[in-house]
Protein backbone atom coordinates (compact mmCIF):
# COMPACT_ATOMS: atom_id res chain seq x y z
CA UNK A 1 0.00 0.00 0.00
CA UNK A 2 1.23 3.48 -0.83
CA UNK A 3 -0.08 7.02 -0.90
CA UNK A 4 -0.29 6.77 -4.69
CA UNK A 5 -2.91 4.03 -4.68
CA UNK A 6 -4.76 4.98 -1.50
CA UNK A 7 -8.49 5.73 -1.76
CA UNK A 8 -7.88 8.65 0.61
CA UNK A 9 -5.53 10.22 -1.92
CA UNK A 10 -8.16 9.99 -4.65
CA UNK A 11 -10.85 11.34 -2.32
CA UNK A 12 -8.67 14.26 -1.25
CA UNK A 13 -7.80 15.13 -4.82
CA UNK A 14 -11.47 14.86 -5.79
CA UNK A 15 -12.35 17.35 -3.06
CA UNK A 16 -9.62 19.68 -4.29
CA UNK A 17 -10.91 19.44 -7.88
CA UNK A 18 -14.49 20.09 -6.73
CA UNK A 19 -13.49 23.21 -4.81
CA UNK A 20 -11.37 24.34 -7.75
CA UNK A 21 -14.37 23.89 -10.06
CA UNK A 22 -16.49 26.15 -7.84
CA UNK A 23 -13.76 28.77 -7.56
CA UNK A 24 -13.23 28.66 -11.31
CA UNK A 25 -16.97 29.05 -11.96
CA UNK A 26 -17.22 32.17 -9.78
CA UNK A 27 -14.32 33.06 -10.87
CA UNK A 28 -12.28 34.25 -7.94
CA UNK A 29 -9.86 37.06 -8.86
CA UNK A 30 -6.62 35.10 -8.49
CA UNK A 31 -7.88 32.37 -10.83
CA UNK A 32 -9.06 34.94 -13.39
CA UNK A 33 -5.65 36.63 -13.15
CA UNK A 34 -3.84 33.31 -13.61
CA UNK A 35 -5.95 32.49 -16.68
CA UNK A 36 -5.25 35.97 -18.05
CA UNK A 37 -1.51 35.48 -17.45
CA UNK A 38 -1.39 32.25 -19.46
CA UNK A 39 -3.65 33.83 -22.10
CA UNK A 40 -6.42 31.26 -21.73
CA UNK A 41 -9.07 32.19 -24.32
CA UNK A 42 -12.38 33.53 -22.97
CA UNK A 43 -14.30 30.88 -24.97
CA UNK A 44 -12.52 28.08 -23.04
CA UNK A 45 -13.08 29.43 -19.53
CA UNK A 46 -16.76 28.47 -19.15
CA UNK A 47 -15.82 24.83 -19.86
CA UNK A 48 -13.18 24.63 -17.12
CA UNK A 49 -15.57 24.26 -14.15
CA UNK A 50 -17.37 21.36 -15.88
CA UNK A 51 -14.07 19.66 -16.70
CA UNK A 52 -12.87 20.05 -13.11
CA UNK A 53 -16.19 18.81 -11.68
CA UNK A 54 -16.08 15.79 -14.01
CA UNK A 55 -12.54 15.06 -12.89
CA UNK A 56 -13.71 15.13 -9.26
CA UNK A 57 -16.36 12.51 -10.07
CA UNK A 58 -13.79 10.42 -11.94
CA UNK A 59 -11.39 10.54 -9.01
CA UNK A 60 -14.15 9.54 -6.60
CA UNK A 61 -14.76 6.45 -8.72
CA UNK A 62 -11.42 4.92 -7.64
CA UNK A 63 -13.03 2.53 -5.16
CA UNK A 64 -15.73 1.10 -7.42
CA UNK A 65 -14.36 1.77 -10.91
CA UNK A 66 -10.55 1.88 -10.78
CA UNK A 67 -10.30 1.93 -14.57
CA UNK A 68 -12.33 5.13 -14.74
CA UNK A 69 -10.20 6.68 -12.01
CA UNK A 70 -7.06 5.78 -13.94
CA UNK A 71 -8.52 7.28 -17.12
CA UNK A 72 -9.30 10.41 -15.12
CA UNK A 73 -5.74 10.70 -13.83
CA UNK A 74 -4.46 10.24 -17.40
CA UNK A 75 -6.77 13.03 -18.59
CA UNK A 76 -5.60 15.24 -15.73
CA UNK A 77 -2.00 14.48 -16.69
CA UNK A 78 -2.75 15.78 -20.18
CA UNK A 79 -4.55 18.81 -18.71
CA UNK A 80 -1.48 19.69 -16.65
CA UNK A 81 0.88 19.09 -19.59
CA UNK A 82 -1.13 21.77 -21.38
CA UNK A 83 -1.11 24.00 -18.28
CA UNK A 84 2.66 23.75 -17.87
CA UNK A 85 3.04 24.38 -21.60
CA UNK A 86 0.91 27.52 -21.29
CA UNK A 87 3.07 28.79 -18.41
CA UNK A 88 6.23 28.12 -20.43
CA UNK A 89 4.78 29.74 -23.57
CA UNK A 90 4.16 33.05 -21.78
CA UNK A 91 7.40 32.78 -19.79
CA UNK A 92 5.52 32.82 -16.50
CA UNK A 93 7.46 32.82 -13.26
CA UNK A 94 8.59 29.58 -11.67
CA UNK A 95 6.47 30.38 -8.61
CA UNK A 96 3.34 30.55 -10.77
CA UNK A 97 4.31 27.49 -12.84
CA UNK A 98 5.36 25.22 -9.97
CA UNK A 99 1.85 24.15 -8.85
CA UNK A 100 0.96 23.02 -12.38
CA UNK A 101 4.25 21.15 -12.66
CA UNK A 102 3.68 19.48 -9.29
CA UNK A 103 0.17 18.38 -10.28
CA UNK A 104 1.53 17.11 -13.59
CA UNK A 105 4.03 14.92 -11.75
CA UNK A 106 1.42 13.76 -9.23
CA UNK A 107 -1.23 12.80 -11.78
CA UNK A 108 1.36 11.12 -14.02
CA UNK A 109 2.50 9.03 -11.04
CA UNK A 110 -1.11 8.20 -10.15
CA UNK A 111 -1.74 7.13 -13.74
CA UNK A 112 1.27 4.84 -13.74
CA UNK A 113 0.40 3.31 -10.37
CA UNK A 114 -3.39 3.19 -10.63
CA UNK A 115 -5.77 3.02 -7.68
CA UNK A 116 -5.76 0.13 -5.25
CA UNK A 117 -8.18 -2.61 -6.28
CA UNK A 118 -11.18 -3.16 -4.05
CA UNK A 119 -10.38 -5.71 -1.37
CA UNK A 120 -6.61 -5.56 -2.00
CA UNK A 121 -4.89 -4.68 1.27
Amino acid sequence: MSVLDSPKTYTGLAAFQAVDAVLCAIPVPYIAKALDTVECPQRVRPVLPAVKAASAVGLLSAHRFPGLARLTTAALTLYFVLAVGAHIRVRDSIANSAPAAAFLALFAALTLRGPRRYGAD
